[in-house]
């Protein structure tokens, strides 16, 4: 994968939906310091590097249940 697909933004419904996951509970995560890691790009947008999002997949696949 190429750096620019990597540095790629995504929104927080793009996110959710990508892990099959309600918006509120990604809310919740980002609260609680769990989950990916977020873009705040202002005080109302965050934003996930898919980079960021694929490391976090990456690490809890990695954990054993």
């Amino acid at each position: 994968m190429n750096t620019s697909e990597n540095e790629k933004l995504m929104t927080e419904n793009e996110v959710s939906e990508a892990l099959g996951i309600k918006p509120r509970t990604l809310q919740c995560w980002r609260l609680l310091g769990q989950g990916p890691k977020p873009t705040k790009l202002s005080s109302k947008t965050i934003r996930y590097r898919v980079k960021d999002v694929r490391d976090w997949l990456d690490n809890v696949s990695d954990q054993p249940i």
